[in-house]
């Protein structure tokens, strides 16, 4: 899959003319055996050029629109990372599963374009979670702790996703 997805990302920047900043995720089709791919690109594709690129078939387009016009690029980069979010998710379910080895990548990105790490640093989780807020302009979404899991082995964790 990995190799095909490549070979399909070369063909669509052929196609495009130019790089483009891009993130994909992997997901495992209910029958446990086959992956399709999620992706979001930094630019409009046209549709022609996306079926071109691909060429095996079956190409889906979703618009992750629901913004107001004027919204700017953040918003609209918040929006392709939630909608992404959903199935970085599930592939932790993978993992536990037995579909997917540790180790394994959840999502990748185009080369050129790996998203800034920003550490934040608190005495608290609460402390971390308020500095994150500010970044983000508000109060996540949905919120996730190992304290919710009752025979938890790892290290405390936390996750948070923030909507569109």
């Amino acid at each position: 899959m990995r190799q095909d997805v490549g070979v399909f990302f070369r063909n669509l920047r052929e196609q495009v003319g130019e790089p483009f900043p891009y993130a994909w995720v992997p997901e495992l089709h209910k029958d446990g055996v086959h992956f399709h791919v999620h992706f979001a690109a930094g630019r409009y594709i046209a549709r022609k050029d996306l079926d071109t690129a691909w060429g095996r078939g079956f190409v889906h387009i979703k618009l992750l629109g629901d913004l107001p016009v004027g919204s700017g690029k953040l918003a609209e980069a918040r929006r392709a990372a939630g909608y992404l979010s959903k199935y970085v998710a599930k592939t932790f379910m993978d993992e536990q599963a037995g579909h997917r080895p540790r180790g394994l990548h959840r999502f990748d990105v185009a080369q050129g374009y790996t998203p800034e790490v920003i550490r934040l640093r608190g005495a608290t989780r609460e402390d971390v979670l308020a500095q994150a807020a500010d970044l983000m302009g508000g109060l996540p979404a949905t919120s996730w702790s190992s304290d919710e899991v009752e025979d938890w082995q790892g290290p405390p964790a936390v996750w948070v996703q923030w909507a569109g």
